[in-house]
């Protein structure tokens, strides 16, 4: 299925304005598709004259009439006197007959869409008659709006350029969730009875038609309760913005329309969500997140703690195997300690792993360069892991790392190259990290199966991230080790 900038860009010759313009209606047209109880479907007039179908939606409120998308579509000639009409003339065009389509009859509507006094559209409005009875006065608000809607879409008063709510929090509402018809001086002169549940819940226990909304609100609100700056705005409905306003226990969310005539405002629409569960379950994230952090945090602490504790008793040892056992602890402690802090700092369970292997690398190698030069090259990108991988990461680069800094370039420093690439096979993510320093190389003799601690460690790591590892020597000089782990999914919970 095209998209609206691809139909757009492919068959028509619409400045970058026009398009965004079109974005911004589409962006909003359910709102006028709900209250109409009607099919729209939006078209561009093409390079050839013509007209292609670029954007389609349905109503929510009532039954469709199109089962098929029209997006890509071109008007047949019998629709095409209609859109000429609308555009050329610059106004609504209803057609006097319904069009019949699989034994319903539709009405059709052309509505220009216009932007800073020019057309640049058409939108058609089709709507099912066959389902039309004796309208009720939710139905009779719901069009009288969507009609004042489709003037503002024809003067290029909708959709409304710099709307600016006030948060980015979900659970934006929609006509089925309530509405409210405002009067200029903001009353409340229709009411849905889903936008009276909604303002009953918040506490308020009179009659909401024939009262001023922005009375409502503020009799209902506590005064320790935070209340937004664009409150008032938005419940008289002089502002195309939205807000919540919580108190006792619920909240609602609001979003205002205001209904434009002629350049005059003639009322407003309040759009209304009783929105108190969906809150509730964001603060339970929010809490679960920072119990989270807070435990990361303690952890690190908590190694922190451990690795002062094996220091302190490492100092009061003479230099032996036993002391350099304990040091040894010592850094593989810090390196666990290093991911929790760094996952203390986030919100969720992954790391940028980067960051980790940029400050473990500074770490072993500033006590290096206290002895002979050694350099650091990263090249490629860990990306971000899961926090079980970054753990078990963090300590096998951090051993291979130590490894070629004291063995391989003790003498006389060089060089120390990591680099990371993933790549994904099938379904899953891989990581392949290549170390190589220009030291001494591998010994003669040397077998993992029979090396010391750090090589056990590392090689029981790598196979546990379901991975393996290999270690040859580089040319001319060097040692190059390589090792690959499959990742878990990050969007694991």
């Amino acid at each position: 299925m095209p998209t609206l900038t691809d139909v757009l860009r492919e068959q028509t010759d619409l400045t970058p304005a026009d398009v965004e313009w079109l974005h911004l209606l589409v962006g909003d047209w359910q709102l006028l598709s709900d209250l109409s109880f009607a099919d729209l479907v939006l078209w561009a007039r093409s390079r050839d004259r013509g007209w292609v179908a670029v954007a389609h939606v349905r109503p929510t409120t009532g039954p469709m009439v199109f089962f098929d998308d029209y997006v890509g579509r071109r008007v047949g000639s019998g629709r095409r006197p209609l859109l000429d009409q609308a555009f050329d003339g610059v106004r609504i065009i209803r057609e006097r007959d319904p069009e019949w389509r699989d034994d319903m009859p539709i009405r059709e509507e052309a509505i220009p869409v216009v932007r800073e006094g020019r057309p640049i559209a058409v939108l058609t409005r089709h709507t099912n008659l066959a389902t039309m009875r004796t309208p009720s006065r939710l139905e009779l608000t719901y069009l009288a709006t969507a009609d004042a809607l489709a003037r503002m879409v024809a003067s290029g008063e909708f959709p409304t350029r710099g709307a600016a709510p006030t948060g980015q929090r979900r659970g934006a509402p929609r006509v089925g969730d309530g509405v409210i018809r405002l009067d200029p001086d903001g009353t409340v002169n229709y009411a849905s009875p889903n936008a009276v549940s909604a303002i009953h819940r918040l506490g308020h226990v009179g009659d909401v038609v024939g009262s001023s909304l922005s009375r409502i609100i503020s009799e209902v609100l506590h005064d320790e309760s935070p209340v937004d700056e664009g409150l008032p705005l938005v419940t008289s409905g002089r502002a195309p913005w939205r807000t919540d306003v919580e108190t006792r226990g619920a909240s609602v969310s609001l979003r205002a329309i205001p209904l434009m005539e002629a350049g005059h405002r003639i009322g407003a629409i309040v759009l209304l969500r009783d929105v108190s569960e969906l809150r509730r379950r964001e603060q339970e994230l929010l809490t679960k997140d920072a119990t989270i952090r807070e435990i990361h945090h303690r952890v690190k602490n908590n190694l922190q703690t451990v690795a002062a504790l094996l220091r302190l008793q490492a100092r009061r040892l003479p230099e032996s195997e036993g002391k350099a056992a304990l040091e040894e602890a010592v850094r593989r402690v810090a390196v666990i300690a290093l991911v929790h802090e760094t996952l203390s700092q986030g919100f969720d369970e992954t790391v940028d792993f980067d960051e980790i292997a940029a400050r473990g690398l500074s770490s072993v190698v500033e006590v290096a360069t206290r002895e002979v030069p050694v350099r650091t090259v990263r090249t490629g990108s860990f990306g971000r892991l899961r926090a079980e991988d970054a753990t078990a990461l963090a300590m096998v680069v951090s051993e291979l790392v130590q490894n070629a800094v004291e063995h391989g370039l003790a003498a006389h420093g060089g060089q120390l190259t990591v680099d990371a690439r993933r790549s994904t096979e099938g379904e899953e993510e891989v990581l392949s990290v290549t170390i190589t320093d220009d030291g001494a190389g591998l010994p003669e003799d040397f077998d993992p199966g029979r090396s010391g601690l750090g090589t056990q460690i590392v090689t029981s790591l790598v196979q546990d991230m379901r991975g393996r590892i290999t270690w040859e020597r580089a040319k001319p000089r060097g040692t190059t080790v390589r090792f690959v782990a499959r990742l878990r999914p990050r969007g694991d919970g």
